[in-house]
């Protein structure tokens, strides 16, 4: 019985093959976030963030929207670049086509990371948000990609955004770099 316990344990839970190391600064984080990315239920999500952070595509971009007891999202690779107009940040996206909607019956938690895209599912391309809080609400809406593993102390210390929708004012915590990880 409890090797078929364990067994089922494996099977409903996502495994982890690949990640990102995130390192984060600014006024409110300066940390280090591991993010071990879902390859086995995001496979097309979990390779585009992978590839763009090969890129240096992360690099110096800003956690643009922070709602406080929600999420942090960052990953706007054409306008969310630091020393750029912040203004559009959170509107781009990568050169690479979005892609389609990878949903699964892993929960939005604490530390879950998913993809942001419009309101079309099949919209997502290179932003993505880390969960501060449970978020149920957003379960089988969009794409859970991977989970943080270490350094939730820094995404707690994100700092908050007080505009509309949780837009972050004045200088907002960017990825200063972020490297995949096997």
């Amino acid at each position: 019985m409890r090797k078929l316990l364990a067994a089922l344990a494996l099977i409903a839970s996502p495994a982890f093959s690949s990640g990102l190391e995130v390192t984060v600064a600014g006024e409110g984080a300066n940390g280090t976030i591991v993010i071990d990315l879902f390859d086995d239920i995001a496979p097309k999500h979990a390779k585009r963030l992978s590839d763009l952070a090969a890129d240096g595509a992360y690099d110096d971009v800003v956690f643009h929207r922070v709602i406080d007891g929600f999420m942090a999202q960052t990953g706007d690779v054409k306008f969310g670049k630091m020393g750029g107009d912040m203004r559009r940040a959170g509107m781009g996206g990568s050169s690479r086509p979005n892609l389609p909607a990878e949903f699964s019956k892993t929960p939005f938690d604490r530390g879950i990371v998913g993809m942001a895209r419009s309101q079309d599912p099949n919209s997502a391309n290179s932003q993505f948000f880390i969960m501060f809080d449970d978020g149920h609400f957003l379960n089988g809406q969009y794409t859970v990609v991977g989970k943080v593993t270490s350094g939730m102390d820094v995404v707690d210390a994100i700092k908050r955004g007080k505009g509309p929708n949780g837009a972050v004012l004045g200088q907002p915590d960017r990825m200063v770099k972020v490297t995949p990880l096997p």
